[in-house]
C-alpha cells in the first residue's frame, strides 16, 4: 500500500515537473503549485520513512561475563 502511494506521488511529481503551471487565484480559490509540489515531496518522504521502518533489521550482540 505504501509503495503504491509513493509510486503514484512520484508520478504526480513527474507530471507537474514536465509541464509546470503558474499559481493562480479564481473567485477566491487559490492554487499554489509550489505548495502542491512541497506537499507531494513530504508525502514521498513519509512513505520512505514508513518503508525504512518496516524493513526487518538483524542485530548481533555479544554478552560479556
Amino acid at each position: 500500500m505504501i509503495n503504491t502511494i509513493r509510486t503514484q506521488t512520484l508520478d504526480l511529481l513527474n507530471d507537474i515537473s514536465e509541464s509546470p503551471r503558474p499559481s493562480y487565484s479564481i473567485d477566491g480559490h487559490s492554487v499554489s503549485w509550489t505548495e502542491y509540489r512541497k506537499q507531494l515531496l513530504q508525502t514521498v518522504d513519509w512513505c520512505n520513512r514508513q518503508l525504512n521502518n518496516a524493513t526487518p533489521v538483524e542485530i548481533h550482540s555479544h554478552g560479556v561475563s
